[in-house]
């Protein structure tokens, strides 16, 4: 496949030729099973494949109409001259989708890329042409021609990893959420083709304002990919992650590694920012090391860079999850950033009274985004909007995990194989549940995030069950909702939320 736009952007910033890209070569043969391995999954509300990286996921557009096929009638007469025309065009290495894609008009296609033409010839001459229209900086959209999303005062749920899937998404969006992100997806396995880093871009339509989130090391694996994802889904903005701490993708040279190579950030938003139209937002953490914060040094050219937003994480790459976020240092942040970049902050936030503090102590913050503090208790966003403290029963809890194993089961099946899926997922969400504390039993409101408190009996059974931090009671809450569990079943989290790191593995 080839990525006009984002080679063009590359190359106009000195950063596509020999040496400079990083992306696996796969073999087009390879690409071409893929996709047809592909091409028999449906599309979702997003046009994103069930899993895949089918070409034919855009809602106007079927696969039966890409394949050329005529399906119970539904493809006219009138189609099928313009499908051999266009494949006319393609056998002379000019196809229709190349040369649109660089933006020339169809009636050009015939004056350019006559079919009498000899194929060398024809391909010299798109090479021309696609090079006059990289050269041109008049097709390239101005960083205030780009639609904006303006996310001041809205409720953001984070971009979570494997807890973050389409069905809590949903469950959050029912209790209030304003925004939401998919999981973070890597670039080089979006560029691969494999089916499972794709289904984490899969879209559910109550999400109105959705977001995907990526994670790649250079800027071409970043760029191309975004360019994908924005022929191939239908999102409202791209987020690039630069805060990531796991280890497993800091060694590979990206998320939160970034933050100790600026001129790395520089062209990876430079070169996304340049090749889609939608907005990009970046994700960091204060810095890479605990006592060594730099992002406000940045802050400005990452503005200039062409970010539309920026969420702050408030710890460093050091601390992952552990000691409080460092707000004041957001509040830093959010006072010097420049008027076209959206300062949002993340970490937590546990309540509305956190959420109102953070709002009335730095106006200059557009919102806050909410990361564990829902995975805990998605109703924090009915909370905020609401502006209490809701005293939830075990019941209410329970219709609520109700929802998500009935999402679960329409979008991973419902047979073995989707049960399965299903309660594996409740199961990690159910490993950030059990620190809730019922309100009616507090002595001092709100709960904050970092209090781990005592084992404690609930004003019912079911509370008291929902409290336990044994996994053994959380296999029991799934097997009320989906059954018994298969022999030998066992169950560990998968997350490390409260890791701290030791200074010399950064």
């Amino acid at each position: 496949m080839k990525f006009l736009k984002a080679d063009s952007v590359l190359k106009s910033l000195g950063l596509l030729g020999p040496g400079k890209s990083k992306v696996k070569k796969v073999d087009e043969e390879e690409v071409e099973k893929v996709v047809d391995a592909n091409d028999s999954h449906g599309t979702n509300e997003n046009g994103c494949g069930d899993g895949g990286n089918e070409s034919a996921g855009k809602l106007d557009c079927t696969a039966e109409e890409l394949a050329g096929d005529d399906v119970d009638g539904a493809l006219t007469d009138e189609v099928r001259p313009q499908k051999k025309a266009k494949a006319a065009v393609e056998g002379n290495g000019c196809s229709g989708e190349e040369v649109n894609g660089s933006g020339i008009p169809e009636k050009d296609i015939e004056i350019n890329c006559p079919l009498e033409t000899e194929p060398e010839l024809a391909t010299d001459k798109l090479e021309v042409i696609a090079d006059s229209v990289e050269t041109d900086g008049s097709l390239k959209l101005h960083p205030r021609e780009k639609k904006l999303i303006d996310f001041r005062g809205k409720l953001f749920l984070a971009p979570l990893t494997t807890v973050g899937n389409l069905p809590f998404r949903r469950v959050c969006k029912t209790l209030g959420a304003d925004v939401t992100c998919g999981e973070m997806a890597m670039c080089t396995n979006l560029l691969q083709g494999q089916a499972s880093e794709w289904a984490l871009l899969r879209r559910h339509s109550s999400e109105d304002l959705f977001g995907v989130q990526i994670c790649g090391a250079y800027p071409d694996t970043v760029t191309r990919t975004a360019e994908l994802i924005d022929q191939e889904c239908t999102v409202d903005f791209i987020d690039i992650n630069m805060g990531c701490p796991i280890d497993i993708v800091v060694n590979k040279g990206a998320g939160s590694s970034l933050l100790t190579k600026p001129m790395r950030m520089k062209s990876i938003i430079e070169a996304t920012s340049g090749t889609v139209e939608k907005p990009i937002t970046v994700k960091v953490r204060t810095g890479y090391f605990e006592g060594k914060n730099r992002i406000d040094s940045l802050i400005v050219d990452i503005g200039k860079w062409g970010a539309s937003a920026v969420t702050i994480h408030g710890r460093s790459r050091q601390q992952r999850y552990s000691k409080l976020a460092d707000w004041d240092y957001i509040y830093q942040c959010a006072r010097k950033s420049p008027d076209s970049l959206q300062v949002l902050g993340n970490g937590d936030v546990f309540s509305f009274v956190d959420w109102n503090k953070h709002k009335s102590d730095c106006p200059e913050l557009s919102s806050c985004m909410i990361a564990r503090g829902a995975l805990i208790k998605p109703w924090i966003f009915t909370e905020i909007k609401e502006q209490r403290h809701w005293d939830i029963s075990s019941g209410e809890r329970l219709n609520i995990l109700k929802d998500y194993v009935r999402s679960g089961l329409e979008h991973w099946g419902s047979d073995t194989k989707g049960v399965e899926t299903t309660r594996h997922f409740l199961l990690e969400w159910l490993s950030y549940t059990y620190r809730y504390v019922p309100v009616g039993l507090l002595d001092v409101i709100p709960q904050r995030l970092n209090w781990r408190p005592p084992s404690y009996y609930g004003r019912d059974d079911l509370e008291t069950l929902m409290a336990s931090d044994s996994a053994a009671d959380w296999i029991r809450i799934s097997e009320m909702l989906l059954g018994k569990v298969p022999d030998s079943f066992t169950f560990a989290p998968k997350h490390k939320s409260n890791a701290y790191d030791r200074a010399e593995n950064g």
